[in-house]
């Protein structure tokens, strides 16, 4: 134990202090311990980031990845209306849109041009599609694509899909592995708790069925990322409970790459805007992001090695601080980003490679960049601290290179009535 951990451990409270040298010894901590450590200040929080930071280390070392990926969300129209989604549309708004297969390629393959591995496809869940639209997709873009990793269609998107075909989730799952799917994100989890997701969403996945989709792609063989969103109405109990049925999946398969612990973004969503639900809060406080963050690195433990900090979320320096606090992960260059972006958040649509080095660099850290497993592509450790820039990085000061969400919602070529139509 470093002489840090030792003083920090000294100073925190007798509860405190024997959760985290649980934790530290390699023993699970219970979902009830991890309660007590939501409301943790002073120095009861600085001995949680200080063991956070340690386990950390010892988990994956001094590495901090990142990917270089595109976002294509490929339709805002959506059957469902989640408070929280300031993102989605109606199929009769004027800003409905919906992208062509033939548009959804060409942006994978141009992301392919300046050095993307990943495609990561999400989008509502538009009406009136045909029941293959998701398996045809994925085999085009396979097809056009081959070598580029296709992470897509969270457990919503799944459901949806496997309903629209008349097939079962475990023949849906198998069927988009069959042309191509690489990995499924593990978004549309929000807080895994049927009372509070009725609130957040009615007619929303349920718990068990967002577990069944998880669970079942694993066991196909299809890795999944996990994430959360908090910040809104949720409680501790709930939150950590959240946790735990993660935990849980991860003991059982195996499955999931990451966790991704995702701020509400408040400013613009209908939920906080129009107080939706009494009480509803602006998305954490810095204290709450820190909270959580370490909280998972010592709750779920050597199983979930790899914690992102997402720069969307949180921007950039507040997700540089999460380094410390158990994360190891600054998650993707993106491209295009636009639930976040639709929701308020400020932070921009992308960040090119060598912003994100700079990132770990200047917290001491080694920045490599990675795939969609985790598998590193190329370390930049103390040898390559003058990058070559790549045509990415070349790009830096193009902001308006790749479009905006604004500028999509008012593109009549993509038009949501005008592409159906066709």
């Amino acid at each position: 134990m470093s002489p840090e951990l030792a003083h920090a451990l000294g100073d925190a409270s007798g509860d405190t202090r024997r959760v985290l040298e649980c934790a530290l010894e390699d023993r699970e901590i219970s979902w009830q311990e991890a309660e007590l450590l939501c409301s943790v200040e002073g120095s009861d929080l600085s001995a949680l980031v200080t063991a956070a930071d340690a386990l950390r280390q010892r988990h994956v070392g001094d590495t901090v990845t990142y990917v270089v990926n595109r976002n294509v969300n490929f339709t805002n129209v959506c059957v469902k209306a989640c408070k929280f989604c300031a993102f989605s549309r109606t199929h009769r708004s004027e800003q409905g849109y919906f992208l062509s297969t033939e548009e959804i390629v060409r942006r994978a393959a141009e992301a392919q041009a300046l050095g993307a591995t990943e495609v990561c496809i999400q989008a509502g869940l538009p009406p009136g599609v045909n029941g293959s639209i998701y398996v045809d997709l994925c085999r085009e873009l396979k097809r056009a694509l081959p070598s580029l990793h296709v992470h897509a269609f969270s457990p919503e998107e799944i459901k949806y899909g496997a309903g629209l075909s008349g097939m079962s989730i475990r023949e849906h799952i198998a069927a988009l592995k069959d042309v191509g799917l690489g990995s499924i994100p593990g978004t549309s989890a929000e807080i895994l708790d049927d009372s509070l997701r009725k609130r957040l969403a009615g007619g929303r996945i349920s718990t068990a069925e967002w577990v069944h989709v998880i669970g079942t792609a694993h066991e196909l063989g299809v890795p999944t990322t996990s994430t959360v969103m908090f910040g809104h109405i949720e409680t501790h109990g709930e939150l950590v409970r959240h946790l735990d049925v993660l935990r849980t999946i991860q003991r059982n398969t195996g499955g999931f790459t990451e966790f991704v612990p995702l701020s509400f973004v408040h400013s613009e969503a209908p939920l906080y805007a129009k107080q939706l639900i009494r009480g509803v809060r602006p998305g954490p406080t810095p204290d709450d992001v820190v909270r959580l963050f370490a909280i998972a690195r010592v709750f779920l433990g050597a199983s979930f090695k790899n914690i992102q900090a997402s720069w969307v979320k949180e921007g950039p320096l507040r997700a540089q601080r999460l380094l410390a606090c158990g994360a190891n992960d600054l998650g993707g260059t993106l491209m295009n980003e636009s639930i976040s972006t639709a929701a308020g958040a400020p932070h921009g649509q992308w960040l090119p490679p060598r912003e994100l080095r700079r990132l770990a660099r200047e917290v001491g850290r080694v920045p490599a960049q990675r795939d969609t497993l985790y598998r590193l592509l190329r370390v930049h450790d103390a040898s390559s601290e003058t990058d070559v820039e790549g045509p990415l990085d070349a790009l830096a000061h193009d902001n308006g290179r790749f479009g905006s969400y604004a500028e999509l919602v008012r593109d009549k070529r993509h038009a949501f009535r005008t592409v159906r139509s066709s």
